[in-house]
């Protein structure tokens, strides 16, 4: 998901993306360690999408 894509988005739509993200996460973590994925750089891009998310919910906050 790109910067750009995220700004556009409400912040409650922000914050449920921002859940099913991480919960993403963990099961591609689980599945991993149970058998290992067939592109385990997954992992790495939903962890650099829901930073993007946190950062774009992180300025909105302060910019209040």
């Amino acid at each position: 998901m790109k910067i750009n894509e995220i700004k556009e988005l409400s912040t409650p739509d922000l914050e449920e993306r921002l859940e099913g993200a991480v919960a993403n996460l963990q099961q591609l973590k689980l599945n991993h360690a149970i058998t290992p994925l067939e592109n385990p750089s997954q992992i790495k891009l939903v962890r650099r999408d829901i930073a993007r998310m946190k950062t774009v919910l992180r300025q909105r906050e302060l910019n209040k």
